[in-house]
C-alpha cells in the first residue's frame, strides 16, 4: 500500500496531487461592494491548467464548480485601478474598461469615460430604479 511505487506508476500520483492542491482554495474573496464571497485558488494573468488563456488584469479566480474541464475557471473579481479596492466583476460592483473600476470611481470620473460607456451605466441603473412591486415589460 505504502510501499515503492511501482514504475512510471509514481510520478503521475505525484503530478495529480500538484494539480488538486493547484485548485484548492487559497483564501476567500469578499467584494468590497457588495458582500460577494468566495473561495478563490488562484490571483494572477494566467489561470492553472490553461494554455493560451492570459487575463488583461491580476484576477482572483476559482476553478469552474459546474464542469469538469480542468481548464474551466471562473473570474471572482480584481482590484479597482484608481482605489484598490477590491470588487467582484459583477455589473452593480464594477466594469472592465482597458482597467477594472469600481462604480463609486467610475460615477466619480464619469466625464473621463467615452459616451458608450456612459450611456451603458444609465441604461444599466433604469432597472435599478424599478420597484421590486413593479413587474417588468419584457416578457
Amino acid at each position: 500500500m505504502w510501499g515503492t511505487p511501482s514504475k512510471g506508476g509514481g510520478d503521475s500520483r505525484v503530478n495529480e496531487m500538484a494539480r488538486e492542491a493547484e485548485h484548492r482554495p487559497v483564501g476567500v474573496f469578499e467584494c468590497q461592494l457588495c458582500a460577494l464571497a468566495a473561495p478563490y485558488s488562484y490571483v494572477g494573468q494566467k489561470p492553472p491548467d490553461t494554455q493560451s488563456v492570459i487575463l488583461l488584469e491580476e484576477s482572483y479566480v476559482m476553478k469552474d464548480p459546474f464542469t469538469p474541464d480542468k481548464a474551466g475557471f471562473l473570474i471572482l473579481g480584481s482590484r479597482c485601478s484608481v482605489c484598490s479596492r477590491l470588487v467582484c466583476v459583477g455589473p452593480e460592483c464594477s466594469l472592465f474598461y482597458a482597467r477594472r473600476f469600481c462604480l463609486p470611481c467610475v460615477q466619480e470620473n464619469i466625464q473621463a469615460f467615452p459616451r458608450e460607456i456612459r450611456q451603458d451605466l444609465e441604461k444599466r441603473a433604469v432597472p435599478a430604479r424599478r420597484p421590486a412591486s413593479q413587474p417588468s415589460s419584457q416578457t
